[in-house]
């Protein structure tokens, strides 16, 4: 519709400058641009603005005389001359109904291109922590996302979808024993005060009693210690540190690995299938945690120290990263010697 209106819109501007006897090199080029209000239109052209200065008349009357050359477009119902010389057009109820024999005459073939052709997209999208359920917000990033990637393979990109998982981190450490206080709860009926910036959803506790029928035991710890801790006026932060140690250490390595495993398992199962509920399906989910596993990290490191761009300061490892234009330098390994998000 835009293509029509500016070919008219042309024509008739050639007539204008010809009746007008007014001969320019070239003909300026007429854009339609989209109305931002609908009480003004569905479309709009400053053209007679751009003419006013070369023709010496006020782009009003510019205007004017143009719409009265302007050929007859069944698709437009009305123009109007707005603000100091905009030239409006309203839209017909049937022009937007004119594409549907072409959509329906085309098939399943309709909006297809090429365009894309031999060019490859990954296209990342939601990547929810996996600390918890869903909520709308990230409903709509995956229905966004999704309609993006069948859009590019219509017009013939070849797209690979992805949800990158954080399973590696704090967070991921708070989750799990934030599972693990709820199972002590639950299962051997410990009472204590519940750590502030733990996970404290209902969802938790689902978590736990789902650890605790699939038969998997976990050993009582040192029920006293354990109080004092989470008794002991420290800021949240620390006390939550103090809780992830606790707990490593109470479990040992490979059950809390094990408790951990099942906890994000549980939580990225709910998440597929609330995808997966309303059409939203992934090519590939990709592991935080694989990066880590396989040295990647610590080698891209190792080279950025090679390279000079790594310093130590106040007990941390820094990316020089204003070398390269970034506002400020960016940690790459905390203090407590854990890989940052950047990194």
């Amino acid at each position: 519709m835009k293509e029509l209106i500016a070919n008219n819109l042309t024509v008739a501007v050639t007539r204008f400058l010809a009746e007008q006897q007014i001969h320019l090199d070239a003909v300026p080029t007429v854009v339609i641009d989209h109305v931002k209000d609908n009480r003004h239109g569905d479309l709009a052209s400053n053209i007679a603005m751009i003419l006013a200065k070369p023709v010496s008349m006020p782009p009003r009357k510019v205007a004017e005389g143009v719409l009265a050359l302007l050929p007859p477009m069944p698709a437009v119902e009305k123009t109007e001359i707005a603000g100091p010389g905009f030239i409006n057009f309203f839209l017909a109820k049937t022009a937007h109904l004119q594409v549907i024999p072409d959509i329906l005459a085309e098939a399943g073939l309709y909006g297809k291109s090429t365009a894309g052709k031999g060019h490859k997209i990954l296209l990342e999208f939601v990547s929810s922590n996996p600390t918890g359920p869903i909520h709308i917000g990230h409903g709509r990033g995956a229905a966004y996302g999704s309609v993006l990637a069948r859009l590019l393979t219509e017009a013939g990109y070849a797209v690979t979808t992805e949800y990158y998982v954080n399973d590696a981190g704090r967070q991921m450490d708070i989750l799990a024993s934030s599972v693990w206080l709820r199972l002590l709860q639950i299962r051997h009926r410990l009472q204590f005060s519940f750590p502030a910036n733990a996970y404290q959803g209902k969802y938790i506790e689902d978590i736990a009693s789902g650890y605790i029928r699939s038969n998997q035991s976990v050993a009582v710890p040192d029920t006293t210690a354990l109080r004092n801790l989470l008794d002991e006026q420290i800021d949240d932060d620390t006390k939550i540190d103090l809780v992830i140690a606790f707990a490593k250490t109470a479990l040992g390595l490979q059950v809390y690995g094990s408790l951990f495993d099942y906890t994000l398992d549980e939580i990225l199962g709910e998440i597929r299938e609330d995808l997966a509920e309303f059409g939203v399906n992934f090519d590939n989910w990709f592991s935080e945690r694989s990066l880590i596993k396989s040295g990647a990290v610590n080698n891209c490191i190792a080279r950025l120290q090679t390279a000079g761009d790594i310093y130590e300061q106040d007990g941390a490892m820094w990316f020089r990263s204003t070398k390269y234009g970034d506002e400020k330098d960016r940690v790459v390994i905390r203090e407590n010697g854990q890989a940052t998000y950047f990194a």
